[in-house]
């Protein structure tokens, strides 16, 4: 019984990971729109978008600190990713899966971030901070 159970999860794994994204937003948010299409085209796969007037519900139930919240939480590969977050972050943890890290969260929305460019405009300085259930610190600086 075992063996089969290993083998059922080598099987599931590739298929888990060509899931769709789930995007919960704020209702009627165009700047996620924006940062959805960015990861439709480097993941190769679709975001489906959820308008979700209770995402604190979401948010709590990913472990994400009330201080990093922003405008979406996505679910991807089951991490969670809060708000803007540049996709080579997302690619990066999800290839790592570090211990104890449950997603990735940019807090607010940055000007410059993936979904809140601006041409013309100067790009606001970010952090990406990683978050789990033991503590937070900061993944990448943009």
């Amino acid at each position: 019984m075992k063996k089969f159970a290993l083998a059922l999860a080598l099987v599931a794994t590739p298929a888990l990971a060509a899931t769709d994204a789930i995007m919960h937003r704020d209702p009627g948010c165009g700047c996620c729109e924006k940062w959805a299409a960015q990861v439709r085209k480097a993941f190769g796969r679709n975001v489906r978008i959820v308008d979700d007037s209770n995402r604190a519900a979401l948010q709590a139930r990913v472990g994400l600190p009330a201080r990093l919240a922003s405008c979406h939480t996505a679910l991807i590969d089951g991490m969670a990713f809060e708000g803007h977050v540049p996709v080579a972050d997302m690619q990066r943890v999800l290839k790592a899966k570090p211990k104890g890290v449950r997603g990735l969260a940019v807090a607010g929305m940055p000007l410059g971030s993936p979904g809140m460019e601006a041409p013309g405009l100067t790009p606001q300085r970010y952090e990406v901070v990683a978050f789990g259930p033991q503590k937070t610190f900061v993944f990448a600086r943009h």
